[in-house]
């Protein structure tokens, strides 16, 4: 009952600050004063969700990384990197994307569940894998975010559109560095955790991993292409857009999408 109304609780504070975000985007002088207002409502909200997850995934027979989750630690973890650098860099916006999507993942793990083996004794390297994959996959999935972000700008701007959406939007320019500074990083981390994988788990090609691993190693491919086609040919715009989604569906293949297969549709422990 504790998990269930710290999660429903979580998920409040998400919409009261997802509503005090829109309702800033309409004001005029006091903006300011509202999205300060949005982001300190998001505090509770992320404690509350991970007091709900750790309450979900910390059995006694161990750490349940089951599909729903992973998904609600993805998202938080999304959420928390998004807030953080929200405070400093023209982020925030993106938080009425990642708020709903989290709130979504915070009730699936509350009231759906599958079959999943329970983690004990993960080791430090192990750890290290899991800690590395989760920050890869969140700055890649904010990247994610951005790029379509940067997709719908640079639409409006193609079509003359310039009211609405585009005045709540920082400059094309700013946009497009911060998506290339995200996926550097994000690129960075997801090096690590493939690295981390070789080195600590028994056999990454294992039948149950091969299609995670393979799916990751070519995201990667994916993100160092358009890292070299930026520096080397001036990639931007669309084009950018086009393989960030790309990279990143395939890592929600290689993890979730494997994970949906193994325990949703087929009923197997992961």
């Amino acid at each position: 009952m504790t998990t269930v109304l710290s999660g429903l609780a979580a998920c409040l504070f998400y919409l009261a600050s997802l509503a005090s975000h829109l309702f800033a985007l309409h004001e005029g002088r006091a903006q300011q004063r509202s999205l300060r207002l949005a982001m300190l409502l998001a505090l509770p909200a992320l404690l509350l969700h991970l007091l709900s997850w750790l309450a979900e995934a910390v059995t006694a027979q161990g750490l349940d990384f089951g599909l729903f989750n992973a998904a609600s630690l993805l998202f938080w973890v999304v959420a928390v990197l998004a807030w953080g650098a929200s405070w400093r860099l023209p982020l925030a916006n993106l938080l009425l994307v990642v708020y709903p999507l989290t709130v979504v993942a915070v009730l699936c793990a509350l009231f759906l569940h599958s079959p999943y083996s329970p983690r004990h004794d993960l080791g430090w390297g192990m750890g290290a894998h899991i800690l590395l994959s989760v920050l890869a996959y969140s700055i890649l999935g904010i990247a994610a975010v951005q790029a379509v972000a940067l997709g719908l700008l640079i639409n409006r701007l193609k079509h003359r559109r310039l009211h609405g959406v585009v005045d709540m939007m920082p400059p094309l320019q700013t946009m497009e560095h911060l998506l290339f500074r995200l996926i550097w990083t994000g690129e960075v981390l997801l090096a690590l955790a493939i690295l981390t994988g070789a080195l600590f788990l028994e056999n990454m090609f294992a039948q149950h991993l091969a299609h995670k691993t393979v799916l990751s190693i070519v995201a990667w491919l994916v993100f160092a292409v358009l890292l070299w086609g930026k520096h080397r040919l001036g990639w931007r715009g669309t084009t950018a857009v086009r393989w960030t989604l790309t990279g990143f569906g395939l890592l929600i293949l290689a993890y979730l999408g494997s994970k949906f297969v193994l325990e949703v549709l087929l009923q197997r422990p992961a």
